[in-house]
């Protein structure tokens, strides 16, 4: 039996565990690890994915291969076919495997209604290909015939002029049309950057002695490489395999190719279409000039400018081949740039700001950055020729453009995450893919140099981080101020599967929506400031920072590692190792009573015999507490107020909650309020006994486990489905079951004097049916026992055992764009100025999305925080549950019009809020909001929690240094 028949026989052995087989596939989706396998076996059989070959007649007919198809029918082309497997594959799971072109239709490729992703698929897989060997064609490779490489530049060719020719589909994906280009054939090129780098990781990953010129090769590629890469060869010839030694010779072609110089002027002659035409001219313009002035610095600042005509005058050339060879110039141009950025190297302030100008616009014309983004920034960072900058404005410079590389980088994840994230789950390899397509871009210069500029920066203010012994330290900047000590963490992946621990500190990609207490985190993809894991961190005084994904990546060696890490009021970082820390940072943990800092849920006001569901017209903010919440107090109260801005609602109050936990509990002895009450009793016995801490929370959660189970079954009163029956028509005007509506957990835990609470409990969208709306009451009532939210209250909480949750029920409102206002610039630290995030479509900025951030001037006008780069949102349909949408970034979501009535509404919300609800509170204020058709609707208010001891605390005050914002600095100043 030949070895090639051995896969076969495995190939049948999966297919049956796939549940595939002759007589059709199956729809279930297959597991990764079954995925897997699957690759395992492919990468053995000589056909990789492919079953054999035909060739694939105009007519739709199919012939032998050496049975061609006959003139009097069309020509046809000759390609493989997939195994049945991988064709079953892409029908249960929308997994392509080894797609090829000419066998696919342009619309299978595009794959609008999954957002692209087989088109992206087709980019991951070249990549893999790259880096592991043919990856799943590591055999099958060498199968003649299974592509024709000339079939698939004119299927390219194709696609290109069908999807150019719409103004709509390059408006809305210009970036992802542009990254494309660089994978589908279409005009015999290659994307040599990619390759270069896949060949130095693929020679470090066989020879580990290689890293630190694969490091360099990948972060600051240079002509001067080459040598070294020869010189490498040299040095170790005697330890170098005959493999290695043909890959480093590989990759010193591929390398003397990449820095071989851009030849514009051979493609523009190509590109006979836009010879003559507007663009055409600027493009010869720049060929001719720079033959005049060839300096690095003139190179990069006029190929910045002629990427951004090219991407600005792209729709007004409405030939879409026209537009192909536009489009294959602005690949050429950033290939210069990328030549050329190392070679530029400023002397002066004013050079580093002016480079920085330069590159921020090419990553606006090479998509990166949306042309209405570079409009917010682009003045703030044009500011090279002034004579001076006070440190606040140089500082602004700093913010502004390490904004724009974190927006660059975010556009790479925004495109590409979502298809990476299902690869990564059977093929880790694939994890790396968005690392390498933002070191192939401008965004690894643009980084490089804002970096430089943060040092010198940091030197004048003497705001320093220390950060281990990481590179680029000047990246870390903190959110929130606080203190921690514990086993640093640090998480390159995804987050969502993690179990944290709340005596560890936590460096992520993203943190996990729904995270538990921790002692610190650190993110690269912060969210946003006003998120609710944001602001429970700021609310406890958890040490809060950004960093990106180079400091991520350098932290991974200390994973593991005791440290002290803090955050000071004006956010420099400190994270250190344990044997560092003084006696004052020592003295900070020192252990405190166990009730020290907690505060008591107020119990005195409750009222437990009120079992009316409530009209929400008829409570007010004096009712939070001791009806319901704060969310339903507080909306009713914003219904008297803005009752054109606000929905009908009803409220299910504490006592109905209490009154159906009066049952008997199902296997007890007594009932479920008892069984509750019994737990805490035995845990504070367990705690006299001196049992240890987590040995009682264990205790507890079991114990909890039990309650949430039987809540969640236990039978609803008939009076209350009766009144829920007629307050759903008399009130919300439809029928019970008719209508969506939310059901928003409302306990008197929430928005204590100092514990926000925010997102702790369960909120169900949209709920449409009858029954769902039924079991979704007693999931919201169960919700305030999970371990998470048991957890967070635990932190703050004396007596978290009297926490109630009454529910307010809402109908839905299929908001365009929704988010958060907070009445005090978090930001800007002053106290008149707004803080507001919008992300698309419901439920925005709450969750942590990457949402449009702003903050809003007292003064007058506002300033751009960070563009929303969510690729996909939520939508409430009529008929219930959530639905989601693709995102693209080429509009903002917040006009000009919403700015001003949010300011409107902050005003109003400032002055009248404390009158009407005789309150003395005088701080700031957090609202839900959102706009459906530009119409505004409030959806929540509450009070702005902040750690006081946090900001105020002593030694946080003695790491914040006194910065002298007024200070002159001179632009001719030396670096």
């Amino acid at each position: 039996m030949k070895n090639y028949n051995l896969p076969k026989l495995l190939v049948v052995l999966i297919l049956v565990s796939f549940g595939i087989t002759r007589l059709g596939y199956s729809q279930t989706q297959v597991s990764p690890d079954k995925v897997q396998n699957l690759i395992g076996v492919y990468k053995n059989d000589i056909r990789g994915p492919y079953k054999d070959i035909r060739w694939f007649c105009t007519d739709g007919s199919v012939r032998q291969p050496k049975d061609p198809c006959p003139d009097n029918i069309g020509p046809g082309v000759q390609h493989a076919r997939y195994k049945d497997e991988v064709v079953a594959l892409g029908k249960s799971n929308h997994i392509y495997f080894g797609q090829i072109l000419a066998y696919t239709t342009i619309d299978e490729l595009w794959d609008a209604n999954h957002n692209h992703s087989r088109l992206k698929q087709y980019q991951l897989d070249k990549y893999l290909r790259l880096v592991d060997d043919g990856w799943i064609n590591q055999k099958g490779q060498f199968y003649r015939g299974s592509v024709q490489v000339e079939d698939e530049e004119a299927w390219g060719i194709s696609f290109y002029k069908s999807i150019l020719s719409q103004d709509a589909i390059i408006a809305n994906n210009f970036y992802l049309i542009r990254q494309s280009l660089k994978d589908i054939p279409h005009n015999g090129d290659d994307n040599i950057a990619q390759l270069m780098r896949s060949e130095s990781k693929v020679i470090s990953d066989l020879y580990t002695p290689f890293m630190d010129l694969r490091t360099k090769i990948h972060s600051q590629p240079e002509k001067l490489d080459i040598q070294k890469v020869i010189d490498f060869k040299s040095k170790n010839q005697k330890l170098l395999t005959t493999d290695l030694n043909k890959k480093l010779d590989g990759l010193v072609s591929t390398m003397q190719v990449f820095f071989k110089p851009v030849d514009v002027q051979a493609l523009l002659d190509k590109s006979k279409l836009i010879k003559g035409t507007s663009l055409g001219d600027k493009v010869q313009a720049f060929i001719n000039s720079k033959e005049a002035n060839d300096t690095a610095s003139y190179s990069v600042n006029e190929a910045a400018l002629l990427l951004v005509d090219i991407r600005e005058e792209l729709i007004a050339e409405k030939r879409p081949l026209a537009r192909l060879q536009l489009l294959d110039i602005s690949l050429k141009l950033e290939e210069l740039l990328f030549q050329n950025a190392p070679n530029w190297e400023p002397t002066s302030v004013s050079g580093q700001l002016e480079k920085i100008c330069a590159l921020a616009t090419a990553s606006v014309g090479a998509g990166y950055l949306e042309l209405w983004e570079w409009e917010q920034i682009s003045g703030t960072l044009s500011k090279f020729n002034q004579d001076q900058l006070s440190l606040a404005e140089l500082t602004q410079v700093l913010e502004t453009a390490r904004a724009a590389v974190e927006w660059s980088a975010a556009m790479v994840k925004a495109n590409y995450q979502e298809v990476v994230n299902v690869y990564t789950a059977f093929e880790p390899k694939a994890y790396a893919f968005i690392d390498d397509r933002i070191r192939g871009s401008v965004a690894l210069h643009l980084g490089q140099s804002v970096g430089e500029l943060g040092d010198f920066i940091a030197k004048e203010s003497a705001l320093t981080n220390k950060v281990m012994d990481v590179a680029n330290q000047s990246t870390f900047r903190g959110l929130n101020p606080g203190y921690a000590y514990g086993e640093l963490v640090v998480v390159d992946g995804s987050s969502e599967d993690v179990e944290v621990s709340a005596d560890k500190i936590y460096v992520f990609q993203r943190s996990p929506s729904d995270l538990k207490p921790v002692a610190g985190i650190a993110t690269v993809a912060e969210g946003n400031m006003v998120s609710h894991v944001q602001l429970l961190a700021r609310n406890l005084g958890i040490p809060n920072a950004a960093l990106s994904d180079a400091n991520l990546q350098s932290l991974k060696k200390y994973d593991g590692t005791r440290v002290f890490y803090a955050v000071s009021n004006k956010g420099n970082v400190i994270l250190q190792p344990e044997s560092q820390m003084t006696d004052q940072e020592r003295g900070l943990f020192v252990k405190k009573e166990r009730n020290t800092d907690k505060i008591e849920v107020p119990v005195e006001k409750i009222q437990l015999r009120n079992t009316d569901v409530l009209n929400m017209r008829d409570v007010d903010a004096s009712d939070s507490g001791a009806l319901c919440g704060p969310k339903a107090a507080n909306l009713g109260q914003l219904k008297k107020m803005f009752p054109e801005q606000v929905v009908e609602g009803l409220v299910i109050p504490f006592g109905i909650f209490r009154d159906h936990m009066d049952q008997q509990m199902p296997g007890k002895n007594g009932s479920y309020w008892e069984y509750l009450n019994a737990m805490f009793v035995e845990a504070e016995r367990m705690r006299s006994a001196n049992v240890s801490e987590p040995e009682v929370e264990n205790y507890q959660l079991r114990q909890l486990e039990i309650l949430r189970a039987a809540i969640k079954k236990m039978p609803l009163k008939v009076d209350f489905m009766n009144q829920l029956e007629s307050k759903f028509k008399s009130v919300l005007g439809s029928d019970f079951g008719k209508i969506p509506v939310f059901l928003r957990s409302d306990t008197n835990m929430e928005d204590l004097k100092e514990f926000t609470g925010a997102g702790l409990n369960l909120t169900l969208f949209n709920v449409l049916d009858k029954e769902k709306v039924l079991e979704g009451i007693k999931d919201v009532w169960a919700s305030p026992y999970t371990e998470r939210s048991f957890k967070w209250r635990q932190v703050y909480l004396l007596n978290p055992e009297n926490v109630f949750p009454s529910i307010l029920v809402i109908p839905s409102v299929d908001v365009d764009y929704s988010g958060v206002l907070i009445t005090k610039g978090i930001n800007s630290g002053n106290d008149k100025d707004l803080t507001v995030a919008f992300s698309r479509g419901a439920g925005g900025a709450v969750d942590g999305q990457s949402a449009e951030t702003y903050t809003i001037y007292d003064s007058n006008g506002y300033r751009l925080l960070a563009p929303a780069r969510e690729p996909m949102y939520n939508t409430l349909p009529a008929t219930g549950g959530t639905g989601k949408k693709a995102a693209t970034f080429q509009n903002r979501v917040v006009n000009e019009k919403n700015m001003t009535e949010i300011k409107t509404l902050a005003k109003t919300i400032r002055e009248t809020l404390p009158k009407e609800t005789n309150s003395e509170y005088e701080g700031a204020y957090d609202v839900e909001l959102g706009f459906k058709e530009d119409k505004l609707w409030l959806f929540q208010i509450r009070p702005f929690v902040e750690n006081k001891k946090a900001l105020s605390s002593g030694y946080l005050e003695s790491i914040t240094p006194k910065i002298n914002t007024e200070k002159e600095i001179s632009l001719k100043t030396k670096l």
